[in-house]
């Protein structure tokens, strides 16, 4: 049985979960494309963007594109740091990044739930709280799940 304190084997089974939530998130990213000016309102791509995608411009779809890609890049460096696919180049200062990345934009939950108790619920909708606290918990997925693997990033 994993538990957070068994090292190495919680720490692949972490970037294991790092990866399927990387690859949700670049799923969710194809399904915006599909369902278009409402989904990106919805996810707070912004009103132009909707906007454009209600014109038929190829430009949201093509930006979102390459986020999904990014995601699915990210998803394959953990499922590489889980020793689930080939090791990636510069694998663990990859993982580092990623998860850097991801915390940081977790992060933003601070101020929106300071602005939300204040009595700004109007500028921060339910759902964007829900969105910084699912990076953050992605974020530390990625940076727990790599210092648990740490001694075994550098041997694959």
């Amino acid at each position: 049985m994993l538990t957070w304190s068994s090292g190495f084997g919680c720490g692949l089974a972490l970037l294991n979960l790092a990866g399927a939530l990387s690859s949700g998130v670049a799923a969710l990213h194809l399904v915006i494309i599909l369902l278009g000016a409402p989904a990106y309102r919805y996810f707070g791509a912004g009103e132009r963007m909707a906007r454009l995608a209600e014109l038929g411009s190829w430009r949201p779809a093509t930006i979102t594109f390459g986020l999904t890609m990014i995601f699915a890049v990210w998803a394959a460096y953990a499922f590489s740091g889980a020793g689930v696919c080939r090791p990636l180049p510069w694998l663990r200062a990859g993982l580092i990044g990623i998860g850097t990345v991801y915390t940081l934009r977790g992060l933003v939950l601070g101020p929106q739930l300071v602005w939300y108790f204040s009595g700004c619920r109007d500028a921060v909708p339910l759902r964007h709280l829900a969105f910084s606290a699912a990076a953050l918990l992605i974020g530390l997925t990625y940076l727990i799940g790599t210092k648990n693997a740490c001694s075994q990033l550098g041997t694959r």
